[in-house]
């Protein structure tokens, strides 16, 4: 039977992982806070530990009462207000779940037998990171590789936004992935407008062994500098004088074409 633990005070030191949570990355801490069933039981598949549970009351007995069996933790909760003073934000999914964080594989790792692999760059949003991790997972990629200014994929709502796929697709953090792609003899492809750029339904990407697509940040796209490093430049065919999408869209239209067929 679980401690449910009514909170006095959100002063209390076992709070502090969900004291306002709102912007608050968690990078480099031990710590990430999984927010709804479908992460927390992904999390505990990949074989995280669970600290606490933050959980509205009306979940415990109800929607939660898995996770909570599940995880056999204290759970702390109170009235909504005071959860929403606590972490910065309503609980819409009603459950948030701090857990320790997984062992990271090594770039090297990551791409090691992979045939099919997403590169971001400077791609900061979590919910874009979230949505690209689903989309990568569900549509064939074998892993992710991310420069360090990336969002944290265990950022809370990256994670959320994954449906937890963030914790069941290979990924890890690269300082140069251009380097080591091609050191793995993978063909690369930019996801860029130039005046160079094939069709994403080009053969020759399809007919690729290995490939390494690289999506860039919002607004600015890749850098110059990896643009040209790539073996070839990229663009979706579109329609009605529209030359881009955003991130996460244009990566899931890519991996579709380039992986899931």
């Amino acid at each position: 039977m679980a401690l449910i633990i009514e909170i006095a005070s959100l002063e209390e030191k076992a709070l502090a992982p969900y004291r306002s949570l709102t912007g608050r990355q968690m990078r480099g801490e031990n710590i990430f806070i999984a927010e709804s069933e479908n992460v927390i039981l992904a999390a505990l598949e990949k074989g995280c530990r669970p600290l606490s549970l933050l959980m509205e009351r009306q979940h415990i007995a109800g929607k939660g009462k898995a996770v909570v069996e599940q995880c056999g933790v204290p759970v702390y909760t109170g009235e909504d207000a005071l959860l929403e003073k606590l972490t910065g934000f309503r609980l819409s999914r009603g459950i948030l779940c701090a857990m320790e964080r997984p062992g990271l594989q090594t770039p090297e790792e990551v791409a090691e037998n992979a045939r099919c692999m997403v590169v971001l760059e400077n791609v900061v949003d979590g919910t874009n990171v979230g949505a690209l991790m689903r989309s990568a997972a569900a549509l064939g990629a074998d892993g992710m590789l991310l420069t360090p200014d990336c969002c944290d994929p265990l950022q809370r709502r990256a994670a959320r936004v994954s449906m937890g796929a963030v914790l069941r697709i290979p990924w890890a953090y690269c300082e140069n992935p251009l380097a080591l792609l091609k050191e793995k003899v993978f063909v690369t492809a930019a996801l860029a407008l130039t005046h160079q750029a094939v069709s994403i339904r080009d053969e020759r990407l399809k007919g690729a062994e290995r490939l390494a697509l690289f999506l860039g940040a919002e607004g600015d796209g890749l850098k110059a500098e990896t643009i040209r490093g790539c073996d070839y430049s990229v663009i979706i065919p579109m329609h009605h004088n529209v030359n881009s999408l955003n991130v996460a869209a244009a990566g899931a239209v890519a991996f579709w074409e380039l992986f899931g067929k």
